[in-house]
C-alpha cells in the first residue's frame, strides 16, 4: 500500500511479536520514522535489527506501560529523536485468564490484564497528545478485540479490559477531534499465531476431546468468510486509520474478524 505516510512518526507498543510486528513492519514499509515500545527490548531489538538493516529511522525505548512516568519518558525520546510524534498504534496487551469463569478468576488475575490492556493504553495517550494537540495533528489506534464488543464466556478479564478501551477510545475522540486528531480502535478477532493455537485452541481441545487442528477449524465456522484472521490482516487495519485515507473517521470500533462481532 501506499497511504502517503512517508516521513510520518510512528510511536508502536509491544512491536516485537505476533501482530506488532507485522504492523511494525507495515508502518516501515510505508516509510514512517518508528519508535519501538516494548518492556523486553531483548525482542524487540531482533525486529528494530532487521528493519535498521533495511534502512528504516528507528529508536527502541524500554517501557513498562503501567508506569505512566516511563510512557512520558518513551514519548520523549521519540520526540527528541524525531522532533514529534504523528501516530501512536497501541498493540501491547495480553490475554488473560482462558477457560475461567468470573467467579474462578482471581481478583489479582483481574486487576493485572485490566492494568495492561486499558491503564497501558491510558498511559500512552496521555503521553503523546500534549504534542499532537500543539501540532494540530494526530492518529492514535488502539488494538482491542471482538470480545470486547460481544463479551464471551471464560474470558471475563480480558473482555472487560477490551470493553474499557473501547470507551477510553471513544472519549478521548471526542475531546481532542477539534485539535484535528482522530482515535480509533482496530478490534481483531481471533488471529492465527502461536497464542491462538497454543492456548485458546489448546484449551478448547482439551474441553471438547478434539485436536487443536480441529479447534482452529471450530473457531473459523463460526465466522461469516470461514477464515481466521491473520496478523496481516490486522496490520493493514491499522495503516488505513494512521493514514489521512481515513481522515473522517474517528471513534470507531473497526472488527478485522472475518465476521463475528457482527453475527
Amino acid at each position: 500500500m501506499n497511504l502517503h505516510l512517508k516521513g510520518r512518526v510512528a510511536l508502536i507498543t509491544g512491536p516485537a511479536k505476533g501482530m506488532g510486528a507485522a504492523i511494525t513492519r507495515s508502518f516501515a514499509a510505508e516509510g514512517c520514522g518508528l519508535v519501538l515500545v516494548g518492556r523486553d527490548v531483548a525482542a524487540v531489538n531482533e525486529v528494530a535489527g532487521e528493519l535498521a538493516d533495511a534502512g528504516v529511522e528507528l529508536v527502541v525505548v524500554g517501557c513498562d506501560l503501567t508506569d505512566p512516568a516511563q510512557c512520558e519518558r518513551a514519548a520523549g525520546i521519540g520526540v527528541s529523536r524525531f522532533g514529534r510524534i504523528d501516530i501512536l498504534v497501541n498493540v501491547a496487551g495480553g490475554s488473560g485468564p482462558i477457560g475461567k469463569s468470573g467467579v474462578e478468576t482471581t481478583p489479582d488475575e483481574f486487576d493485572q490484564i485490566v492494568t495492561l490492556n486499558m491503564n497501558g493504553c491510558f498511559h500512552t495517550i496521555r503521553a503523546v497528545l500534549p504534542g499532537m494537540i500543539e501540532q494540530r495533528y494526530g492518529k492514535i489506534v488502539n488494538v482491542g478485540g471482538t470480545f470486547g464488543m460481544r463479551g464471551r464466556a471464560g474470558r471475563v478479564a480480558y473482555s472487560a479490559s477490551k470493553w474499557g478501551l473501547r470507551g477510553l477510545t471513544k472519549s478521548i475522540a471526542l475531546e481532542v477531534g477539534a485539535h484535528n486528531i482522530n482515535v480509533n480502535c482496530v478490534a481483531p478477532g481471533m488471529v492465527d499465531g502461536a497464542r491462538f493455537r497454543e492456548k485458546v485452541c489448546a484449551d478448547m481441545a482439551r474441553r471438547l476431546h478434539i485436536s487443536v487442528e480441529e479447534a482452529v477449524e471450530h473457531h473459523a465456522a463460526d465466522y461469516a468468510l470461514r477464515r481466521i484472521t491473520t496478523d496481516q490482516d490486522v496490520a493493514n487495519a491499522c495503516v488505513f486509520l494512521a493514514s489521512d485515507v481515513s481522515r473522517q473517521i474517528t471513534g470507531v470500533d473497526l472488527p478485522v474478524d472475518g465476521g463475528w462481532a457482527m453475527l
